[in-house]
């Protein structure tokens, strides 16, 4: 009587506990990285050429965020703040502070402060921060409290999950475009009502008035 099943089949089980060997640890080691701060660079702190304290110029002398990220307003991507920018206060203001030697060196020779990048999107991502900042959506709902940081670090995970949490909910996360900036606002309360259902009420009005209706299962709203 001649064979069913041909001979390599002899071999099948071993196949089957070899892929699985194979498969398990790789599933289990893309988990690791991709759901997990590695990935998100959650938490990622470079050190930069120059120390820069947020915490002084954003948060103790109340510096607005759009004097040294100028574009934010109008352009798809921030800008880095020249040396012109950071010269235009100490070239008077701590003139000889030592701190300071790598940007005085930027403002002689004319190359650039070599800053490192903290906030990068992918390049499979199109993300337009005018059309986010003149929609209400603040800058600490994407970098933190920027101005309480002595030194910036990645806040915020900026995953398509937690893209789409806000996409979904604009109500939640939007506030008045003149307090985009303004990164302790907290939404005026009526009637003993909660900060968070202050938040939706104001929020809710917003969507409506203009018309927010941010991409949430067309693809190509952020994928172009």
């Amino acid at each position: 009587m001649a064979n069913i099943f041909p001979r390599g089949s002899n071999i099948l089980p071993l196949k089957i506990i070899l892929c699985l060997a194979v498969a398990v640890p790789a599933v289990c080691a893309g988990a690791w990285y991709y759901f997990t701060p590695k990935y998100t660079r959650v938490g990622y702190q470079p050190q930069q050429p120059v120390n820069f304290p947020h915490d002084i110029h954003a948060g103790q002398l109340g510096m607005d965020c759009r004097y040294c990220h100028s574009f934010v307003e109008v352009a798809a991507h921030s800008n880095v703040p020249t040396t012109q920018v950071c010269m235009n206060c100490h070239s008077q203001v701590q003139r000889e502070n030592p701190k300071l030697a790598p940007v005085r060196e930027s403002w002689a020779t004319g190359r650039p402060i070599e800053w490192v990048q903290i906030h990068k999107t992918p390049d499979y991502v199109y993300f337009n921060h005018s059309a986010h900042v003149n929609r209400g959506v603040s800058c600490v709902s994407c970098h933190g409290r920027i101005d309480q940081m002595p030194v910036v670090y990645h806040a915020e995970p900026h995953s398509m999950d937690w893209c789409l949490t806000c996409h979904r909910n604009p109500e939640n996360f939007v506030r008045p475009v003149a307090q985009v900036t303004n990164l302790g606002w907290q939404p005026p309360t009526e009637n003993r009502e909660s900060t968070a259902n202050a938040q939706k009420r104001l929020g809710l009005k917003m969507v409506a008035d203009l018309h927010l209706n941010p991409p949430d299962k067309n693809c190509a709203g952020c994928h172009r």
